[in-house]
């Protein structure tokens, strides 16, 4: 009898159990937006992309591309000291975002595969906030620059070679805007 009544607990605790772990029906989502080509703003996304008509729009990341020397700043292996190849890019950085005041950056650090994700990670962090302390000093408000870390994350070059590794050292300039 005993052995009756333990297995009828056991049973109905585990139907308990189960009840409590069945799917529920997931809320109906709305179907998604239809890109009819339509905008009701007629300014939409003619700022930030910087492609209007093909003209390239002052102030935009194309503009940024165009004017300076490059969006990248490469460094060595486990280091995040700013050279002077990376001062002159960093300088016509500076010179770019002076004449555009209203224009916010986000400084990428990025770190090649080697090394473990925690590492690379802090790494990353090191090297974006070396060329923002630069752009900074130049004379750019620090507060138009954040910083993100990706380290190894999101390689430029596939590869374990050298080669790769070198163009994976590196922080990269985007405009927020």
């Amino acid at each position: 009898m005993a052995t009756k009544r333990t297995a009828l607990v056991l049973t109905a605790a585990f139907a308990v159990a189960l009840a409590g772990c069945a799917k529920k029906k997931p809320p109906v989502l709305p179907p998604a937006p239809v890109d009819s080509g339509q905008t009701t703003d007629p300014n939409a996304g003619t700022a930030p992309t910087g492609d209007v008509g093909g003209a390239i729009v002052p102030g935009s990341q194309a503009d940024f591309l165009r004017s300076v020397s490059s969006n990248t700043v490469l460094f060595g292996l486990d280091m995040f000291d700013i050279d002077a190849e990376a001062r002159t890019i960093l300088d016509t950085q500076a010179q770019w975002l002076a004449r555009y005041p209203n224009v916010r950056i986000t400084i990428e650090g990025h770190a090649d595969e080697r090394g473990t994700r925690e590492y690379n990670l802090a790494l990353g962090d090191r090297r974006a906030n070396a060329a923002k302390n630069y752009l900074a000093a130049r004379g750019i408000s620090a507060s138009r620059i954040s910083t993100i870390s990706y380290g190894k994350e999101r390689p430029a070059a596939l590869g374990s070679d050298e080669a790769s590794y070198a163009q994976n050292r590196r922080a990269v300039t985007v405009t927020v805007n």
